[in-house]
């Protein structure tokens, strides 16, 4: 059995998120997705729109900015 920090509200195992810093280092969880390439296309996305914004992608449970 998958633990729940790995699962959506669907059942799908969603364990790369794409993670927002804002200006004054407050983080928050953009989004959850099936793959690595998937969130880091939208990390990408994100990232290409020019704000001071950083955007990265890590995988449930092993924060890659701490």
């Amino acid at each position: 059995m998958l633990g729940r920090d790995t699962m959506s509200d669907g059942g799908a195992v969603l364990p790369w998120l794409v993670i927002r810093q804002d200006d004054n280092g407050n983080r928050y969880r953009v989004g959850r997705y099936a793959t690595q390439a998937e969130a880091q296309k939208i990390a990408d996305k994100l990232d290409s729109r020019g704000h001071k914004q950083l955007y990265w992608v890590e995988r449930l449970g092993q924060s890659a900015r701490s």
